[in-house]
Parts: structure tokens; C-alpha cells; sequence
């Protein structure tokens, strides 16, 4: 501070005392500024989800289908980069649930 502003208080030394009050308003608004954040987050992800889904194509196999497994979730071939992406093909043994299939070789040996 200036000297001058000791005895004469200027509008910057006013704002002062303001500040702090306009600080400690933030502080009390700050969870329900968070609040209102997540409401819109989760308003946008369920926009999100709604248009993918309503873009999605369900896509099942019946028994005696002949099918592909991914390598990297069987863990058959060493992961690198000119490992192949694919193995099979496999044959559908049966149904088990929605996504979830019992698969065996061509020539009739059950995978695990």
C-alpha cells in the first residue's frame, strides 16, 4: 500500500474486504458447482450411449456355425506385431448364453 491509501482508502483497498467475502461465497458454491458438473457428464454419457447403441447391430450364431477367435484373447501365438489376429476356424458346439458359445476343432475336439 501507498501512504495515501492509510488515511484516504482508495476503491482498491475497498475491494479488499469484497474479495475476501466473493472467496469464501466461491468456497461455500463449490460443491454444488461440482454437483451440477456431474449431472451434465452423466446427462452427455447417457446422449452417448443412447446414440451408439441405437447404431449397434446384435449379431448371434446358431449351433454348427462355423466361427473365428481372436488370438490375443485365447493366447495361443506369442502377442507381436506380425503375429496372426485370427485362428480358427471353429466350429459353434453350442449356445450357452447371449455372446458366450462352447466351440471344438473340425475334426471334433472341445477347446477349453
Amino acid at each position: 500500500m501507498i501512504p495515501e491509501e492509510i488515511g484516504i482508502p482508495s476503491a482498491r483497498v475497498l475491494l479488499i474486504d469484497n474479495n475476501d467475502y466473493e472467496l469464501k461465497m466461491n468456497l461455500d458454491l463449490l460443491e454444488e458447482r461440482r454437483e451440477l458438473a456431474s449431472i451434465r457428464e452423466h446427462n452427455y454419457k447417457r446422449q452417448l450411449q443412447k446414440y451408439y447403441n441405437s447404431r449397434v447391430q446384435t449379431c448371434g450364431f446358431d449351433a454348427r456355425d462355423f466361427v473365428f477367435r481372436n488370438n490375443e484373447e485365447s493366447g495361443q501365438e506369442p502377442p507381436g506385431m506380425l503375429s496372426p489376429t485370427w485362428e480358427g476356424p471353429y466350429k459353434i458346439k453350442q449356445v450357452l448364453s447371449e455372446g458366450a458359445y462352447k466351440l471344438e476343432k473340425l475334426d471334433g475336439t472341445e477347446i477349453p
